[in-house]
């Protein structure tokens, strides 16, 4: 089976999409925060975060898990947290992080007002 025979909504495959690049982001943000000379440490736990339920998240909506809606509110307020934690720092890490994170909240918020 290919994931195009999923039946996915556009809309959920986006989100999926999303999700996945947010725990991409957020690893390489959180494994660059501990290179730097200032304390992250706030940032690197709600990048940890929104990795671990970004990635719950898609494979909650891929088999499309009653518990979808949840997680995919849970993900969009870790991530808009996160993104805004990342927003305070200069580093290129935090800022391209903040991009994404913030992409995978407002996909994960359409997908809960869609619910």
């Amino acid at each position: 089976m290919s994931l195009a025979e999923l039946n996915l909504s556009e809309l959920e495959d986006e989100c999926i999409d999303n999700c996945f690049e947010a725990v991409q982001a957020c690893e390489w943000c959180a494994d660059e925060c501990l290179d730097e000379d200032m304390d992250m440490s706030r940032c690197i736990r709600l990048c940890r975060d929104v990795a671990d339920l970004a990635s719950d998240n898609a494979r909650f909506m891929a088999r499309d898990s009653n518990y979808s809606t949840e997680l995919a509110e849970a993900t969009a307020g870790a991530a808009e947290e996160c993104a805004e934690e990342c927003r305070r720092h200069d580093h290129e890490h935090c800022q391209v992080c903040a991009d994404v994170v913030e992409a995978c909240a407002e996909s994960c918020r359409e997908m809960v007002q869609a619910s």
